[in-house]
């Protein structure tokens, strides 16, 4: 059985280089870099006292890790005013956190080469855990100044609604001109 069922000449996973965020029905400009979607689940070991010298093993807690978000410092303020929900210092004394709002259900899309959205996934109940406004700055670096921001949340699933769409041809191949 072919990998791809809509496009089964496609060999190819795919890249990881084409996707997007979305929280609050919009999208997040400038995102770089998300770490791994991961999903761990507790090994529980136990015998009954009559077992031969083995355990047995059952699933125990499942937790959903982290996932850091990158992108180039800008003017863009998306990334602080969501870290300022959990914590500002400016709120005073009572009010640091807004209870009300501070939680996120986020979109993190998968696209092809051709820029078709192929993967979504939903992550529930985001928070962010820490927000870095600025990297270390070295003024012998070449570098691009990045902005962190760390999201937990209590799950993830794939979007089932996404799913293979058939792949555009290229017209002409390359060094034949189109008449």
């Amino acid at each position: 059985m072919p990998e791809f069922t809509v496009n089964p000449s496609r060999f190819d996973p795919y890249r990881n280089f084409k996707f997007r965020i979305k929280w609050d029905g919009k999208y997040v400009a400038g995102v770089s870099r998300v770490s791994p979607l991961r999903r761990v689940t507790d090994v529980v070991e136990h015998r009954q006292g009559g077992d031969p010298n083995t355990v047995r093993k059952s699933p125990g807690l499942t937790r959903f890790d982290s996932i850091t978000l990158e992108r180039g410092v800008t003017h863009d303020l998306e990334f602080q005013g969501w870290a300022n929900k959990v914590w500002s210092l400016q709120a005073g004394f009572g009010a640091e956190v807004s209870l009300k709002d501070f939680r996120k259900n986020i979109v993190l899309e998968l696209y092809n080469e051709a820029g078709q959205l192929v993967i979504a996934y939903f992550l529930y109940r985001c928070w962010p855990s820490e927000y870095s406004a600025l990297p270390d700055l070295d003024a012998n670096d070449n570098a691009v100044a990045l902005e962190r921001l760390t999201i937990e949340m209590e799950g993830w699933e794939r979007d089932p609604s996404v799913t293979e769409s058939a792949e555009p041809e290229l017209s002409g191949s390359p060094g034949q001109g189109t008449a």
